[in-house]
C-alpha cells in the first residue's frame, strides 16, 4: 500500500513560482510511474504532468515550458516546480500513482492576478 501526502500549495501572485511536493510511504515508490493532476472549481480533474520510473516526463500543453515534474527516489518524493504561474493555474493539485488507486489528499494553489 502507498500513501501520498502533498504539500507546498499557497497563494501566489501571477508570474510567481511554487514547488509542490508529494511524499510517498512504502517501498515501491521507485518503480511507480507518477503524475500530477489538478482540479479547478466547477471543472473536471485534468492531467498536468507525468513521470515514469526512469524519469521520462510528459506535460499538458497548458503547462509545457512552465512546469517541471521530477522525483527523488531516495526520498520517496515527487515534485512539481511551477513557474510563471497564471490565474488559470488556480486549482487543487493532486499526486497520483499511475495504474493504481493511490491519490493524495490535494494541495490548494491559488494564483492572484
Amino acid at each position: 500500500q502507498v500513501q501520498l501526502v502533498e504539500s507546498g500549495g499557497d497563494l501566489v501572485q501571477a508570474g510567481g513560482s511554487l514547488r509542490l511536493s508529494c511524499a510517498a510511504s512504502g517501498s515501491i515508490f521507485s518503480i511507480l510511474a507518477m503524475a500530477w493532476y489538478r482540479q479547478a472549481p466547477g471543472k473536471q480533474r485534468e492531467l498536468v504532468a507525468t513521470i515514469t520510473s526512469r524519469s521520462s516526463t510528459n506535460y499538458a500543453d497548458s503547462v509545457k515550458g512552465r512546469f517541471t515534474i521530477s522525483r527523488d527516489n531516495a526520498k520517496n518524493t515527487l515534485y512539481l516546480q511551477m513557474n510563471s504561474l497564471k490565474p488559470e493555474d488556480t486549482a487543487v493539485y493532486y499526486c497520483h500513482a499511475r495504474l493504481t488507486d493511490y491519490w493524495g489528499q490535494g494541495t490548494q494553489v491559488t494564483v492572484s492576478s
